[in-house]
């Protein structure tokens, strides 16, 4: 199969999350969120990444999360004590939730469309902390590109958080015959393809937009950010999933896999 050009991936697959945003939209969970973000202390973060932004500090900062999806993450930093809260997002259709979630909530979070590649120049060097969870690397084709964009969006001596699904799980497939068996190389350079909606939960039969998901290593993460400029301060990783729920499956075993990890990288003065 032709692999799509770096640009090409990108605009497909903004064009698949846009496919399936009314899909998330249908899930009954998304009335119990407009209810939810009304509230001044809503938050969706876990412990892990809780814990980690106390560490870091939010409390009175200028805070951007990159690759927001709906916006409930960038609510919710609010509740750690954020003074202000921009998210970005490549796809349209998450943002138009993410608008709708931000006028019930008491927080003026702003929400911006663009792709990371090609962020305004207002977010220049501008923030205190950025924030990247959950299912924003694997779609990125060049970490090192990525990564330096990422840092243009820090004042210096800013700090970005991530909390990402461990790239060891991408070895796995869940839904094989067999899920210990390694189905994939860790090194794996060509993306997973996919041509059905993006849903957290099981499968919707229907055709989409082509979505291109990219593997990357740790050494691959690491050595990005470094050149970036941005110097690792912490990394931990955990045994739990912060994946969708087939990966549930994984934890809890006596040969324990690290399912997930955060670190903090803090740009140079």
């Amino acid at each position: 199969m032709e692999m799509p050009s770096n640009q090409s991936a990108i605009a497909s697959n903004r064009d698949a999350w846009n496919d399936s945003a009314r899909h998330h939209k249908e899930n009954p969970e998304w009335l119990s969120l407009l209810e939810q973000v009304t509230q001044a202390d809503f938050s969706c973060l876990d412990d892990t990444l809780c814990t980690v932004l106390q560490q870091v500090g939010v409390e009175g900062k200028a805070v951007v999360q990159l690759g927001c999806n709906n916006g409930r993450e960038s609510l919710s930093l609010f509740a750690l004590g954020a003074d202000s809260v921009v998210g970005v997002d490549q796809s349209a259709a998450f943002l138009e939730q993410a608008r709708e979630l931000a006028a019930r909530s008491p927080h003026p979070a702003r929400f911006i469309e663009a792709d990371i590649h090609h962020l305004p120049d207002e977010l220049r060097e501008r923030f205190d902390v950025a924030l990247i969870t959950i299912g924003v690397l694997g779609w990125m084709p060049d970490v090192g590109e990525f990564f330096r964009h990422v840092a243009s969006v820090l004042k210096p001596g800013g700090v970005l958080v991530v909390y990402e699904t461990h790239p060891f799980l991408e070895m796995f497939d869940p839904e094989a015959a067999d899920p210990y068996r390694l189905d994939s190389s860790y090194f794996r350079r060509e993306p997973f393809v996919q041509n059905q909606p993006i849903v957290y939960e099981g499968k919707v039969d229907q055709p989409a937009a082509t979505s291109y998901w990219f593997v990357h290593t740790l050494g691959d993460l690491f050595t990005a950010a470094i050149a970036a400029g941005l110097q690792i301060s912490h990394f931990q990783e955990y045994p739990h999933s912060n994946r969708e729920e087939l990966y549930d499956r994984y934890q809890q075993q006596t040969a324990q896999l690290p399912m997930c990890f955060t670190w903090v990288a803090v740009k140079h003065l």
